[in-house]
């Protein structure tokens, strides 16, 4: 693939160093980069996402059940060699590897329900931190963003977002019940491995490495709340930090 043909990742921008801050869309960054993919991003305010993914022929991901409004998300990407328009982080893993099978895997051979079982279970999991993250998300936002989020998350959690951080014990309680979680989550891990695989990296460590990138990005590497999650659990998550680093970077 020449660089003209760069596939086109969308992303949201932010105030936030590199720009880049999703895990959703750091799940396909890793995979692109994983696989050694020329891409580039495209940088999308949150109340343009809509417009941008039906412009371009990308399907929604999912319809909100109340209203049966189809709802976009990122990521999602175009590929000018094969004109694919993707979205949802699982089904561009599948088309990279399907369309680029002579780079590595990022689903290997037999195990596509357990990687989508995982990022489900990942997803439904690691609820606890929620309330820390939501704000210092609205916080790195521009303008046009911060004011998308706040009006849907003010209505998913039903007050501000400035009352959403916890303080206090409830902080302390609610960062020992996210430390639960992971736990939960590290047990299914080989003892020995960064990855969940084994030997190479897979969609299972993208999603993890999504969140707690994000979440390190939020909360400063300073905080007390990351250094106590870099050393859980044995240190995988840091450990795991590290060795993604080499497929972080940002074209």
């Amino acid at each position: 693939m020449s660089n003209g043909n760069a596939i086109i990742l969308y992303d949201i921008p932010s105030t936030a160093l590199g720009n880049a801050w999703s895990p959703n869309v750091w799940k396909t960054r890793f995979c692109l980069n994983y696989k050694g993919i020329p891409h580039k991003t495209v940088w999308v305010e949150y109340p343009d996402i809509a417009s941008t993914c039906k412009s371009l022929g990308v399907a929604h991901t999912f319809i909100r059940r109340r209203t049966g409004e189809p709802i976009y998300t990122v990521p999602f990407i175009v590929d000018p060699s094969t004109g694919a328009a993707i979205s949802e982080s699982f089904a561009i893993a599948k088309y990279l590897d399907d369309t680029y099978p002579d780079a590595p895997r990022l689903i290997p051979e037999g195990t596509e329900t357990l990687q989508a079982a995982y990022s489900i279970a990942w997803d439904s999991q690691t609820g606890a931190c929620t309330r820390f993250v939501i704000p210092k998300t609205f916080d790195i936002l521009n303008e046009a963003s911060q004011i998308f989020f706040r009006e849907s998350r003010e209505r998913i959690f039903g007050k501000k977002i400035e009352e959403l951080l916890p303080h206090g014990e409830e902080a302390k309680e609610l960062w020992a019940q996210y430390e639960f979680e992971l736990g939960k989550i590290a047990k299914c891990y080989p003892e020995k491995d960064v990855w969940a695989m084994g030997s190479a990296p897979s969609f299972v460590d993208f999603v993890a490495g999504g969140e707690i990138y994000w979440i390190r990005l939020l909360l400063g590497t300073e905080s007390e709340e990351w250094k106590a999650l870099a050393g859980w659990h044995g240190g995988r998550w840091g450990k795991l930090l590290e060795a993604l680093q080499k497929y972080a970077s940002i074209y």
